[in-house]
């Protein structure tokens, strides 16, 4: 598997594991910022809908808007695609620079 596989699996959702751990020997730079923007953008949908669940069980309208923000992670993630395929090193919009300089362990 190539980085720039890499960097698109990244940010498909738990195809992020399979780039991470599948990947190894043939990631660089920027297939490492872009599992980064990947992982963070996992983390973070996957707490969006924990809250919607949660959200879900006591009201019905605060689960609507949770799942509505939940549509701007699909949003993000083909904004990541696109930076891949364009061959960018560019944050995701909002929450691009909280992950920049976290997950040491990638």
């Amino acid at each position: 598997m190539n980085s720039h596989m890499q960097s698109v699996l990244g940010y498909l959702g738990l195809l992020w594991l399979v780039a991470y751990f599948f990947g190894k020997d043939e990631r660089d730079d920027t297939s490492r910022y872009h599992l980064k923007q990947g992982f963070g953008l996992l983390i973070l949908g996957a707490l969006c809908n924990s809250f919607a669940l949660i959200a879900g069980l006591i009201s019905i309208n605060v689960a609507a808007i949770l799942i509505s923000v939940g549509f701007a992670f699909l949003i993000f993630s083909v904004l990541g695609i696109i930076h891949v395929i364009n061959k960018v090193r560019k944050p995701l919009p909002l929450i691009g620079k909280l992950f920049e300089n976290r997950f040491n362990f990638i």
